[in-house]
């Protein structure tokens, strides 16, 4: 069974690995450093379960009542924890108080972007940094099953494709079911990011426990970066971390991405979030650097927790055009080059590579200077 033709029709969402009765569905990672599912015909007992939580494959989502916020968590910890306004771990701490379990992605001891589950607020702290990486989710979808049959109160954060294939697997709604999809730009390459963590071991001579993309010490919406290896932390402009610089310029994003169906206000979810960009335009009062999150609600449930959450956040309603981010209406297009780029990848050193990237970076920024006189 080929469970896609193209590149383009797999969001890597791992919902096929996890339903497969028989273990025939495994993921395999491209030469991108993307995974991918590989069918073992021998063990495939034809069951289709694999193409029915392809979230690609599945029926298109309804036309949500949305309503629209800003908001900033009250307690200053909270939001200073964030990465943006501290929406999801109020979201949390309203599951936790319900003795139930959130589901996010952190990074494991080799700075692995994996979905793990959290019990409570310290193991929440690794779960609520951004990580410009994408997750594996392999397992957690069963866990997530698992649990709310035991009548559980469980929160899923993640991509939107990962949340709409968690609707697909689970094949039937559950009133202690919280599903909070992000607002994503696209899933950078996890092989790419494998490369880079051992490229700055190497360059620090230690294995890396941390790393922080948007780290908010200089209070410029996290707009710093910032790691530990080999027991030294470094900090630096979020733009001028080169891993950053490619994912931003477009180059190490998957496929399915560029061509994503998430890309609007409508979702399966019960909750949007993510970065309030644009907020100095709409509530310049409520612009100090720190963050703040924009938050859709798409459902019932959403509106019922809401009443409950928001006395502890500072918020504002607002309309869908304010709280329209570019990946609410568009997906991020492709870069010009990006074939190349792989090329250089796939056949340079990082430490090679790194250089041939910035080179690339520099020769467009002066071509483009150019192009103005």
């Amino acid at each position: 069974m080929n469970l896609y033709e193209k590149k383009e029709a797999c969001c890597g969402c791992s919902a096929c690995a996890d339903i497969c009765p028989a273990g025939a569905v495994r993921m395999v990672s491209d030469e991108e450093g993307f995974r991918y599912p590989r069918v073992d015909e021998e063990k495939c007992v034809d069951c289709k379960q694999c193409t029915q939580v392809c979230p690609i494959k599945g029926a298109e989502q309804g036309k949500p009542e949305n309503l629209y916020f800003g908001v900033q968590a009250k307690d200053d910890a909270l939001r200073h924890g964030s990465s943006s306004g501290g929406m999801f771990p109020i979201l949390a701490e309203y599951v936790f108080r319900r003795r139930g379990v959130v589901c996010g992605a952190a990074f494991n001891e080799d700075m692995e972007a994996v979905h793990r589950e959290a019990w409570n607020a310290e193991e929440l702290e690794a779960l609520k940094k951004t990580k410009y990486v994408q997750s594996n989710p392999e397992g957690i979808y069963r866990s997530i099953r698992t649990h709310l049959k035991e009548d559980r109160w469980v929160l899923f954060c993640g991509t939107p494709c990962q949340a709409h294939a968690l609707r697909l697997f689970l094949k039937e709604p559950y009133p202690k079911l919280i599903v909070a999809a992000l607002v994503c730009y696209g899933a950078p390459s996890p092989g790419i990011w494998a490369s880079y963590v051992k490229y700055l071991e190497r360059k620090s001579g230690g294995k890396m426990t941390q790393f922080y993309f948007r780290d908010k010490r200089n209070k410029d919406n996290g707009h710093t970066c910032s790691y530990v290896a080999g027991g030294r932390e470094q900090a630096h402009s979020l733009y001028g971390d080169v891993y950053c610089r490619m994912y931003f310029a477009d180059y190490i994003i998957r496929p399915s991405c560029h061509a994503c169906r998430y890309c609007t206000v409508d979702r399966d979810s019960d909750f949007t979030i993510g970065d309030f960009w644009g907020i100095e335009k709409v509530r310049p009062d409520l612009e100090d650097g720190m963050g703040t999150s924009v938050v859709i609600l798409h459902t019932k449930k959403a509106r019922e927790i809401w009443e409950q959450v928001k006395d502890g956040l500072y918020w504002f309603a607002c309309e869908e055009e304010a709280a329209l981010q570019p990946r609410l209406k568009s997906p991020t297009k492709p870069a010009r080059g990006r074939r190349r780029f792989m090329h250089f990848y796939r056949t340079l050193p990082f430490s090679v590579f790194r250089f041939v990237f910035i080179g690339i970076m520099s020769f467009r920024t002066l071509w483009r200077s150019a192009l103005k006189r």
